[in-house]
């Protein structure tokens, strides 16, 4: 069983939203925090935002900031990205992550993640 599952993404219009889901079946990972990397194609991965299980403690990267919002629902062990005023530049496949804080995300080191979830295609086009 997979630790992380994600849901959402798809295509959607300039201006346009869509709210991805990250949950952990099964698992409860309390001290963690969760979030998401994305990478468009020919660019490295990089941090959008997550947030601390316990504590609420949010990152969120400078592009997303204002647009982004990040919540989590612990009860249903599910954190909710809403993604409002897409742009195409956020066109990329988004990875849902869990790490034992904000750290990788504050200083973009996606190598020392160690729990991914399978990636959703977010595609922001006309």
């Amino acid at each position: 069983q997979p630790l992380l599952v994600e849901s959402g993404g798809g295509l959607v219009q300039p201006g346009g939203s869509l709210r991805l889901s990250c949950s952990t079946p099964g698992f409860r990972l309390n001290g963690y925090a969760i979030g998401w990397f994305r990478q468009a194609p020919g660019k490295e991965r990089e941090g959008v935002s997550a947030i601390t299980l316990s504590e609420g403690s949010t990152y969120y990267a400078d592009s997303v900031k204002g647009r982004f919002t990040i919540s989590r629902d612990n009860a249903a062990n599910t954190v909710y990205l809403q993604m409002n005023s897409l742009k195409p530049e956020d066109t990329a496949v988004y990875y849902c992550a869990a790490a034992g804080g904000l750290g990788p995300w504050i200083v973009g080191k996606y190598q020392v993640i160690p729990h991914w979830g399978q990636g959703t295609q977010v595609t922001v086009s006309s």
